[in-house]
């Protein structure tokens, strides 16, 4: 019997993973993929380093505390637990904190999201013998030798700081060790890739951000940045960045997507764009049709009143016009692509789990990692190529950005793992 590090067997059976009933997944049953003993022993040598993860924002749909979630159990309704991570092979997660435009509007989002590191703080220590904070690349490397999922700690939009140098220092301090400048609304310093531009890229304060964020060694994350916010990023950070979960625009041509001449500037730059799973973002066919689907859900509220009437009428119109499929095979597709036009060193994995609403037949859950190293055997990859795009990838720019960073004390945690004690919380 094979072992990963303690994490998953050759017996793991990856199409029992929990289905996600969701309105792009309704009805649909998990599909077995069989791993080849090749793939398995790659795998097991091998770092799968995941690059986003929702978890926490299931915690607050749910109003659930971290004491009250038990992640060693099988969490259904999610994609994401420790059994289904150790039969994934997974040796490091970004998870990330998330914070609405309207809890910006409300002044609460810098509480919130230190709420939020502070429950995955917790989350961590209450499952020490499984996951612990990592901080740097060592710490990753480290934990990963001892079979624990090294657990890092991202801002998911600039929005959360508002606009507070002083506040970004304190996610630092607190755990952070990456932020996406915006999520899907244009911040006061930076435009959006699905909202409205207002700034044409990067605004001044803007700059002072990426600036602030390289003296500190955080990861600066692109993924929801409008393309003109992209290229005025690139041209002045002094550090590799990442698009932490999106994917290559020109197989699947939606804003959220990074176009060729961004994939060869990112090359130039030493960063690495990591692919999400969210089908959507997949396929041109599932471009169309996700926004086919959008399109029909606003027109059908309108129609009904309430959630459950909503409900099925959406139900209905979706057994109508069905939702294309996805597989592996799509989001290696685009691993494809981007070696082809940036190279193998800028390529990752950024599933974003437990944060979409429709996941690829083949890759339900974290536990299906090892369908995409099976993939990209099937397709020729070099076992050292294909441990790049697992995660070496990924760890080599945390290492990168951190080793061109100038800490204070202000800047750096002094404890083992991420608190929140200015956070005026309990």
């Amino acid at each position: 019997m094979l072992r990963v590090s303690g994490r998953f067997t050759k017996f793991a059976v990856l199409g029992l993973a929990t289905t996600v009933l969701s309105f792009g997944q309704l009805g649909r049953t998990a599909e077995k993929v069989a791993i080849s003993d090749a793939a398995l022993e790659l795998h097991q040598k091998s770092l799968v380093f995941d690059a986003h993860n929702n978890l926490v924002m299931q915690l607050r749909k749910q109003s659930l505390s971290a004491e009250s979630v038990d992640l060693q159990q099988d969490q259904k309704t999610w994609h994401t637990d420790i059994p289904r991570l150790k039969l994934g092979g997974v040796g490091a997660e970004f998870f990330a904190t998330f914070v609405s435009a309207d809890a910006v509007k409300k002044g609460i989002a810098v509480r919130e999201t230190l709420e939020q590191i502070e429950q995955l703080s917790k989350l961590f220590q209450r499952n020490a013998d499984s996951m612990e904070w990592a901080g740097q690349a060592s710490d990753v490397e480290r934990l990963h030798q001892a079979g624990k999922v090294a657990s890092l700690i991202a801002v998911e939009g600039g929005n959360a700081i508002q606009s507070s140098l002083p506040v970004l220092r304190a996610y630092h301090q607190a755990g952070a060790r990456c932020m996406a400048l915006t999520h899907d609304d244009t911040t006061e310093w930076a435009d959006a890739a699905l909202d409205k531009a207002t700034h044409k890229g990067l605004a001044k304060f803007g700059e002072q951000v990426v600036a602030e964020m390289n003296r500190l060694g955080m990861l600066i994350d692109l993924s929801h940045s409008s393309e003109e916010t992209v290229k005025d990023v690139l041209a002045i950070t002094k550090a590799p960045v990442i698009f932490s979960h999106s994917a290559a625009y020109k197989l699947a041509p939606h804003p959220r997507n990074v176009s060729d001449d961004v994939l060869r500037l990112v090359a130039e730059n030493g960063g690495v764009v990591q692919i999400n799973f969210f089908a959507g973002f997949l396929t041109a066919d599932t471009v169309k049709a996700y926004d086919k689907r959008t399109k029909a859900a606003a027109e059908l509220r309108k129609s009904f009143k309430t959630d459950e009437q909503f409900k099925i009428a959406l139900t209905a119109w979706l057994k109508e016009h069905p939702l294309p499929t996805t597989s592996a095979k799509d989001v290696v597709n685009h691993i494809d692509h981007i070696v082809k036009v940036a190279g193998i060193d800028h390529v990752g994995l950024g599933s974003s789990f437990d944060g979409i609403v429709s996941v690829p037949q083949d890759l339900q859950d974290v536990s299906c990692f090892p369908c995409l190293t099976q993939e990209m055997l099937d397709r020729g990859y070099l076992p050292e190529k294909i441990q790049k795009v697992l995660g070496g990838n990924t760890l080599r720019v945390l290492r990168e950005v951190a080793g061109g960073s100038t800490p204070t004390q202000d800047a750096t945690p002094e404890v083992t793992a991420p608190t929140t004690a200015a956070s005026g919380g309990e």
